[in-house]
């Protein structure tokens, strides 16, 4: 993949983070990089007072730096801000974070050397990834400390992984056949600026949470026939009258998977019921809204792929250095805040769904609890029980971190965004939602056992294929614990994804 500042789809993300695609820069970036740094080592000839070049950082900025102490000045600033805290960032989420930096700072704004950025590249190539502690950042001059370890790897220190084994960074730079850098005036506020952190781990997230979204009308549609329910409240004419393209394409994909289905025509003629219960008749609306969501979500991440996001910038055309705050990360903070509160909501109504599947009060004629032997056996009892305390969890998790605010740098940094707090709830609220869809689908299949011989849609019965090949019938009672484990990867896999895109 060529690195011209572009801007990065959420597959292209994938492609290096999760497939192992190598990168390199485009040419044509090159001029524009080599042009930003001829300005910022004119300034330094001239000995101009610019923020980052010449003088300290945040609150220390009207302190005038040597220029012989220039180089020494961003190395303390390496050093100071690598002061990130708890579990390191997974592999791919470091990768995706090494990608976006090195694409941004390709766009020729930063006044970076073009070594520095094919030192990314290279790292990326042979498998050098630091090691980023997921604490630290309030997303305010970017992620900070988080950029920060990623820079200390690049000059021989701090910790990294070599294919997967951890050392010290200059071992593993070395046995990668690469040499540390050092790094001269403006490089390391130009790596360590930025938004790259919470992107990285936000987009990954986004990336599952889009699957989810499909996948809730796979286990939607599922539960739907188990329960003798009608798609009526799918009819295009319904979505045309009220036409978000999430809603249409919730109501599309579930009438695809239930095509051909038995069960509804067994009882077409002779159901007494008018309408379904919400969580069953309005998952276009409820599924579609997520939808959206999600979808402006990874619009504004496409955006913030192509972004200068670093201070100052270096305009080389007409030769003005600008101080600004295209770092803070407001505009990603909000969008994972709404994500988050979206998942969060498929994973409502798919609780409401499990429950009316177990409940013999509604289930429809399904033995209590989906066991062979209700009262001896307790059947799904307690994994509705576990996906309550998913829920619960989520709903605690899914309150916005944007709205909160901490200053910090004696005041100089007095709102910041805490968008890597809202990518790590995110992520965190995506993983509780792989496993309670992985509940739903197990009791959806469950419940489907009981109208045998007669066949759901053809796409509930593709997924309820998968779900057999992962889960056998619940017979007697057993420990879901791994069942649900497995179908939750599954689900990342993508083995319910059903064919159809929107």
């Amino acid at each position: 993949m060529e690195l011209n500042g572009q801007k990065l789809t959420l597959a292209d993300i994938a492609a290096v983070a999760l497939s192992g695609q190598a990168v390199e820069i485009s040419t044509l970036a090159r001029p524009r990089i080599l042009a930003s740094r001829k300005l910022v080592e004119e300034i330094i000839a001239r000995d101009a007072a610019v923020y980052g070049v010449s003088t300290g950082f945040g609150k220390l900025s009207d302190v005038r730096i040597p220029r012989d102490a220039l180089g020494e000045l961003q190395l303390n600033l390496v050093r100071s801000h690598a002061c990130g805290i708890g579990q390191p960032l997974s592999e791919p989420e470091v990768r995706a974070m090494m990608l976006l930096r090195a694409n941004v700072l390709a766009l020729g704004l930063s006044g970076i050397r073009p070594e520095v950025i094919q030192m990314l590249c290279e790292m990326l190539n042979r498998r050098v990834h630091p090691v980023v502690p997921e604490k630290g950042s309030v997303g305010a001059s970017g992620d900070l400390a988080p950029l920060a370890h990623l820079a200390l790897s690049l000059i021989g220190e701090g910790d990294a992984f070599f294919k997967a084994e951890r050392m010290e960074s200059g071992e593993a730079l070395s046995r990668a056949g690469l040499k540390p850098h050092r790094l001269e005036a403006k490089e390391g506020l130009a790596l360590l600026n930025g938004t790259q952190a919470m992107h990285a781990v936000g987009g990954l997230a986004l990336l599952r949470a889009k699957r989810l979204s499909h996948v809730a009308d796979v286990s939607g549609a599922m539960s739907l026939e188990a329960l003798k329910g009608t798609p009526a409240a799918f009819d295009p004419r319904l979505q045309d009258a009220r036409p978000h393209p999430g809603q249409r394409a919730a109501a599309k994909h579930l009438l695809v998977i239930l095509e051909g289905s038995e069960i509804r025509q067994s009882h077409l003629e002779n159901d007494p019921r008018i309408q379904d219960a919400y969580s069953l008749r309005c998952m276009p609306q409820v599924h579609g809204a997520a939808r959206g969501a999600l979808s402006h979500c990874e619009d504004v991440l496409l955006i913030e792929s192509a972004s200068a996001t670093d201070n100052p910038l270096v305009f080389a055309e007409s030769g003005d250095v600008i101080s600004g705050g295209n770092f803070h990360g407001a505009p990603l903070a909000l969008v994972f805040d709404y994500a988050a509160i979206a998942v969060t909501d498929l994973m409502s109504i798919s609780e409401r769904r499990i429950e009316r599947l177990l409940n013999p009060d509604t289930n429809e004629g399904l033995p209590a609890f989906l066991a062979r032997h209700p009262g001896m056996e307790s059947g799904f009892m307690i994994a509705h029980v576990a996906a309550a305390a998913l829920l619960s969890e989520a709903k605690v998790l899914a309150h916005p971190s944007s709205i909160d605010n901490v200053p910090t740098s004696a005041g100089k940094e007095d709102h910041v965004a805490m968008g890597m707090t809202g990518a790590l709830k995110f992520r965190e609220i995506v993983d509780l939602a792989e496993n309670l869809l992985a509940i739903e689908l197990l009791a959806g299949a469950e419940a489907l056992e009981y109208r045998r011989p007669l066949k759901a849609g053809t796409g509930v019965e593709k997924a309820f294929a998968v779900l057999r090949e992962i889960a056998r019938p619940l017979t007697q009672d057993r420990p879901l614990s791994g069942d649900i484990a497995r179908v939750a990867e599954a689900i990342r896999r993508g083995d319910f994804d059903s064919g159809y895109e929107t």
